[in-house]
């Protein structure tokens, strides 16, 4: 699918299912949108709503919006989760460094 934005306005929203439909600008059939294309949005989506969004299909090939934005909110920065390979690295330096305590206690 294409990755050109496109705008609509959020026609319908059943915030209790998670989903609803957005008219387009364009005057296309509206596009179908669920709450998991909204990506870290600072709050749900209200009718009414200007949203950005780009065109995509789902395993049936039924158009659907993906990578939504609503207009006029900023996306909530969430701080990047450190490597795993860190955090394996951490634990292993933790079990040696207990392990020579525990034998130096012993020894001594």
């Amino acid at each position: 699918m294409s990755k050109t934005l496109r705008k609509g306005v959020l026609k319908t929203w059943k915030d209790d299912r998670g989903f609803g439909f957005i008219q387009p600008d364009n005057g296309d059939t509206d596009v179908f949108i669920h709450i998991s294309a909204f990506n870290s949005m600072t709050r749900r989506p209200l009718r009414g709503d200007v949203i950005w969004y780009e065109a995509g299909a789902d395993t049936s090939g039924k158009f659907k919006a993906v990578n939504a934005r609503i207009e006029g909110l900023e996306p909530v920065l969430q701080a990047p989760k450190p490597a795993r390979k860190w955090l394996w690295l951490l634990a292993i330096a933790l079990g040696l460094v207990s392990a020579a305590v525990a034998a130096f206690a012993f020894l001594f």
